[in-house]
């Protein structure tokens, strides 16, 4: 029997590419944008090549409403929801600018990320819960690292990081939960909220201070979520940094021994 997997926010990056992903491994998918309709189209299209049956579903997982939709379309469709992929996700790119911040970007950035998270996991939980299946939140070393594109976005992903260890408790044993914390993925991100030359200059500078040298593609981090779904049976309650050891910092110099 095919297997579902709901991926939120899968028009174009990350989501893409892990709606993608899945197909290729044999699943089908509902694909899910909030504005983004031609790209969403194209991204059902790409997953009904590689052999899936795919549904195009509108909706902001901000309104609780729109994600218990979403969870209902699968199921009327499928009869099923084998994993939910929480990709979804908005910023503002303030930096250290803060007079930029208000109460209103905070709560448009927590209301997409992290209640948005919360909702679309309790509107499929029941479904989850009877396929056994898993729940993977994309996050960010935003939230392990204390850094990103803005404070309200660092403390969404810290968050979506906390949520994740208590729900990979409430939702054992038939339920596995984890999250994916890539760092700088080459996705359309960055250029669209900085620039393009901006992006060149943060990418370089990231890549300089990696251990690995290298930035995140999407499929880069769709191959670990859908490890993380489709594989890893005994892997619950675990924050996978994908950041090419970014968060392992500078080695420290160890200066040469003294002679007495």
């Amino acid at each position: 029997m095919r297997r579902l997997a709901i991926v939120t926010g899968s028009a174009t990056g990350v989501g893409a590419a892990t709606a993608l992903a899945f197909a290729r491994r044999g699943w089908d998918l509902l694909v899910n944008y909030a504005t983004s309709e031609a790209e969403a189209g194209e991204t059902a299209a790409a997953c009904r090549e590689a052999g899936a049956d795919a549904l195009v579903v509108q909706g902001d997982v901000a309104d609780d409403a729109a994600c218990r939709r979403l969870v209902a379309a699968a199921v009327e469709r499928w009869g099923r929801v084998d994993a939910l992929v929480n990709n979804a996700g908005v910023t503002t790119f303030a930096g250290a600018d803060w007079d930029r911040l208000d109460a209103a970007a905070f709560q448009r950035i927590f209301a997409v990320n992290a209640v948005g998270t919360f909702q679309m996991i309790r509107a499929a939980a029941p479904h989850l819960k009877a396929a056994r299946g898993a729940v993977v939140n994309v996050s960010s070393i935003a939230g392990a690292l204390g850094i990103g594109s803005s404070v309200p976005y660092v403390a969404s992903k810290g968050a979506i990081n906390a949520m994740t260890l208590h729900l990979a408790r409430a939702m054992a044993p038939e339920v596995r939960v984890n999250a994916v914390c890539p760092g700088l993925v080459t996705s359309r991100w960055f250029p669209k909220g900085i620039g393009e030359e901006a992006y060149a200059e943060l990418r370089a500078a990231y890549e300089s201070r990696a251990p690995l040298a290298t930035a995140c593609t999407p499929e880069d981090v769709a191959e670990a979520v859908l490890w993380l779904a489709d594989g890893a049976r005994t892997v619950t309650g675990e924050l996978l940094l994908l950041d090419s050891g970014t968060h392992l910092g500078p080695a420290p110099r160890i200066p040469p021994a003294r002679r007495g």
